[in-house]
């Protein structure tokens, strides 16, 4: 597995990674038990995500009904969290991974902003992990109104991927051994932060052609800070 250190801002970095898709589970009948059903749920809604992320745009050339559209809304929103949380969903089965750093910072530095990252991620995905707990608690008042309790469901998905990032982050902390490889590509990066979006999107793209990250260019786009 490669983790791609980042630098989004002049003294700020984020860490990424591009894994194959997970398959969709294929389980002839849903798991027993809430827990397992709610799981079982959560990786076929990441599995229609990632479809969604990687063709929802030839699909979305063709005009759509209004309920077509708001699934796709809600869809596209599912997978810009997958591309947030992937790492720590991945590191959660791991024991070694790479870890593949701009070549203008030492390999100490480096790896001190990875364990500062999957710190930082560990207690931010625990404490959302507990005000989501103390929501899907508050859910429960809404059972008495007809219809599905939406909002439970919301508060349990969200429930789900925090817990796998806590777990993922702690693997990745106190498990996983990690290599080091100092990376001239993501040294680049540096340089066109400060570049408008519009201007940089041809030289990002050319950095995420040379690195073979397919989606590299958005996940750039939308991070870098000048």
């Amino acid at each position: 597995m490669d983790v791609f250190l980042v630098p989004v801002a002049a003294d700020r970095y984020e860490l990424y990674c591009e894994e194959p898709d997970e398959p969709p589970p294929h389980d002839a009948e849903p798991p027993r038990g809430f827990v397992r059903r709610l799981v079982h749920r959560f990786r076929e809604l990441l599995a229609e995500a990632e479809r969604e992320r990687r063709h929802g745009a030839a699909e979305r050339e063709t005009p759509q009904r209004f309920s077509a559209r708001v699934r796709a809304r809600i869809m596209r929103y599912v997978a810009e969290s997958i591309a947030e949380q992937r790492l720590l969903w991945q590191l959660r089965g791991r024991t070694e991974a790479a870890l593949l750093y701009p070549d203008d910072l030492t390999e100490a530095h480096a790896r001190e902003i990875l364990r500062r990252q999957l710190n930082r991620d560990f207690e931010r995905h625990r404490f959302w992990l507990a005000v989501d707990g103390v929501g899907l608690v508050a859910s429960g008042a809404l059972m008495l109104l007809p219809g599905p309790n939406l909002v439970a469901y919301y508060f349990a998905f969200r429930i789900v991927g925090h817990f796998l990032s806590v777990r993922g982050a702690r693997q990745g902390l106190v498990a996983v051994t990690w290599g080091a490889h100092a990376s001239t590509p993501l040294s680049a990066l540096r340089g066109m932060v400060g570049i408008p979006p519009d201007v940089r999107a041809d030289r990002v793209h050319e950095v995420a052609t040379t690195l073979r990250l397919e989606h590299l260019t958005a996940f750039f786009q939308r991070t870098a800070i000048p």
